[in-house]
């Protein structure tokens, strides 16, 4: 019964239906609505169930659009004769929203009594259409934002890869979806779903380790020319010219290339095997999913290369390796962030100490950023200072707190110090505000080491750090960690130190560096960084033996330590090496009375096969080694000499004064030989 020849069963009904347009009339002054089937259908109504109301074609509206369709419906008088034009959305029985196009005009109808606007107005006349096609479908919608939730939290090129497969194959039904990242010329494969190389085609296996695909893009001119349009190019079945390309997707393939700032950073393939026909959403879904992706390829790339550089930097501040130690094995494992790529301020460090002494330093500098990075490199240096001017463990953290108080700096620092004692097993520790240290001892048997604390470093100027005696017996092991491994927003400091426990109370102490792997290889997705010093105390096989004399200034001193010197070595067993140790002890002994004033001292010290001489006095003055000597000189020489004839030499401070050392190979001796062979005088 419709208007102007719209009517169902009309000519220009059919071939609405043949377009899938809907056409209805409505009668202004009854709000009855006569739709055929396609018009129902397109708002899911059964036409034999509707009953012909305009109420209930409204109730499937979404609310929101209610408004603008009531002026088209319902129209002002004003506006009758002239057509009128509205989007509108309904929502399907599954729940889904379909766009639908309306196209309305008041035709006139039989004059009314009355003038006035309206007269002569009583049919709305209609046509309705799906519109999907120009607007993204709710399913659509949410893809593209699940998948830009997932890339706004992916922090390297590997995570976009990741997201980004996982998101598009399943939905779209595709047989295999890979990334690529452009570099220069060749697409480098970050990306690929399914993983397995007998999921993709043959010419593609042979280079899977090395990038996909490993040819230049010039090998390839329909690639190459996707690439350089720069927009998405979608291949239905047969339409590709290159076999090895038309191999990815043989039922249909789309290429999107990926821009980010004006340019290509890479490429995404899709690829059917069944036939599939690419639809007008299907395009828009994939245009807006490469724009996005481009972007997240090319933020993740300048993330990647900043964690390498942060990362770089951190490592640049640790120890390259740790020193071997007599008596013990020392081993350090370094986790940076995995959340995050700013540099962390934790660091380590292992110091060898004169007389068979060890000082093991672990810290954390708050927060993470270069400056605490800079100041991580600054305590580190000074820790390893103070500890070899020779002062006691409590001493040295002191004075670090007070140079970190002076440098005014926003910025504090936690710090756990030992200073071990590898010939007895007597230990001293300090702790600044940092976790305590883990015991493992030969039984098995763990512990949290029971040492007193002070405050972090860098807080309170006078300070006081107390010293906490550790006895080791040999097979002992001593963690030293940060709280990045034993504390997260999922684990509280007292969980992680039981599991450190656990995982050191299982783990074979045979081998330290795989107890240093199982302690860190649980970690995860780490929110900071971690850092583990792990030292194993086994205790020396061959203790060192000494000989010390005091040095009086007398006119024959140098006499006098010639004589000891020669009474010792024969008592050690090493007649063929007295020339050179006693020539060693000569010019030693003579710079210290000659350059310096007060106190002398020799010390003799005999470990595995090395002799060494040493000896102490008052001036911090260290000895320079002359560049060059007049051959008419009668003096000069004496570091020359001691250089020469020994293996290493050097100088340290010692508690005001200076320690000035040599080393000189001599025969090892065996087990228990001269052990008890020491002097003092």
């Amino acid at each position: 019964a419709g208007a102007g020849g719209a009517g169902p069963g009309s000519p220009a009904a059919s071939a609405l239906e043949d377009l899938r347009v809907g056409s209805f009339t409505l009668e202004l002054s009854t709000g009855r609505i006569d739709a055929d089937p396609c018009a129902l259908e397109l708002v899911d109504l059964v036409p034999e169930e509707f009953d012909e109301r305009m109420e209930t074609l409204l109730a499937h509206t979404v609310p929101d659009d209610l408004p603008a369709l009531m002026t088209v419906v319902k129209p002002d008088p004003t506006s009758y004769g002239r057509g009128q034009e509205l989007e509108f959305r309904v929502r399907r029985p599954s729940g889904a929203l379909r766009w639908l196009r309306l196209r309305a005009r008041v035709l006139p109808g039989e004059e009314s009594a009355g003038g006035g606007p309206g007269a002569g107005y009583e049919q709305l006349l209609g046509v309705v259409a799906d519109a999907s096609y120009l607007r993204p479908g709710g399913d659509d919608v949410s893809r593209v934002q699940q998948l830009s939730a997932s890339l706004a939290t992916a922090m390297t090129v590997r995570d976009v890869g990741r997201e980004v497969v996982h998101a598009l194959r399943e939905p779209l039904g595709a047989a295999r979806v890979a990334l690529a990242e452009l570099a220069g010329d060749r697409l480098a494969l970050v990306g690929l779903d399914p993983v397995e190389p007998e999921g993709w085609p043959v010419d593609w296996r042979s280079e899977w380790s090395t990038g996909w695909p490993d040819a230049p893009a010039q090998v390839l001119p329909t690639l190459e020319a996707a690439l350089r349009e720069g927009r998405a190019s979608l291949w239905p079945p047969g339409s590709v010219r290159e076999p090895t390309l038309a191999a990815v997707g043989p039922g249909g393939l789309a290429v999107l290339p990926l821009p980010a700032e004006g340019q290509v950073v890479g490429a995404c393939f899709i690829g059917w095997d069944a036939p599939h026909e690419f639809g007008a959403e299907e395009r828009s879904l994939l245009t807006a999913t490469a724009g996005l992706v481009g972007q997240a390829l090319k933020r993740a790339h300048a993330l990647d290369a900043e964690h390498e550089l942060a990362t770089m930097l951190q490592r640049s501040l640790l120890p390259r390796r740790l020193p071997e130690l007599p008596g013990g094995v020392a081993v350090a494992r370094y986790l940076p962030a995995m959340m995050g790529l700013e540099v962390g301020g934790d660091w380590y460090d292992v110091i060898p100490l004169p007389q068979g002494r060890v000082a093991l330093i672990i810290g954390d500098v708050q927060g993470h950023s270069a400056a605490a990075a800079t100041l991580m490199g600054q305590m580190r240096t000074a820790i390893r200072a103070y500890a070899a001017e020779g002062h006691p463990a409590d001493v040295v953290v002191s004075h670090t707190n007070r140079l970190l108080v002076s440098m005014e700096t926003d910025l504090f620092a936690t710090c756990t110090y030992v200073e071990l004692d590898m010939e007895e097993g007597n230990a001293w520790a300090v702790r600044a505000g940092h976790i305590p240290p883990v015991l493992r001892h030969p039984d098995g048997g763990t512990e949290e080491a029971p040492v007193e604390g002070g405050p972090p470093l860098g807080i309170v100027l006078e300070a006081e750090y107390p010293m906490t005696s550790i006895d080791l017996a040999p097979g002992t092991v001593l963690a030293l960690l940060t709280d990045g491994l034993v504390e997260s927003k999922r684990l509280e400091l007292a969980d992680g130190m039981h599991r450190v426990r656990d995982l050191l109370a299982g783990a074979e102490p045979a081998n330290a560096e795989q107890m240093a792997d199982v302690l860190v290889g649980g970690a995860t997705r780490r929110e900071d960084d971690a850092a583990l010093l792990l030292m194993r105390f086994d205790g020396m096989t061959h203790r060192p033996i000494r000989a010390g004399w005091s040095v009086w200034r007398l006119p024959d001193a140098v006499l006098h330590a010639r004589r000891f010197t020669a009474r010792t070595l024969r008592s050690w067993g090493l007649e063929e090496e007295a020339d050179v140790a006693l020539l060693v002890v000569s010019e030693l002994v003579t710079n210290a009375l000659l350059h310096t004033q007060g106190a002398a001292r020799l010390d003799l010290m005999l470990s595995g096969d090395r002799l060494r001489i040493a000896t102490t006095d008052s001036s911090p003055r260290a000895p320079a080694k002359p560049v060059i000597v007049d051959w008419e000189a009668t003096g000069g020489r004496g570091i020359l000499l001691v250089e020469a004839v020994s293996v290493a030499w050097g100088s340290l401070p010692v508690s005001g004064g200076k320690q000035v050392w040599a080393e000189i190979l001599v025969p090892p001796r065996e087990a228990g030989a001269g052990d008890d062979t020491t002097g003092q005088r």
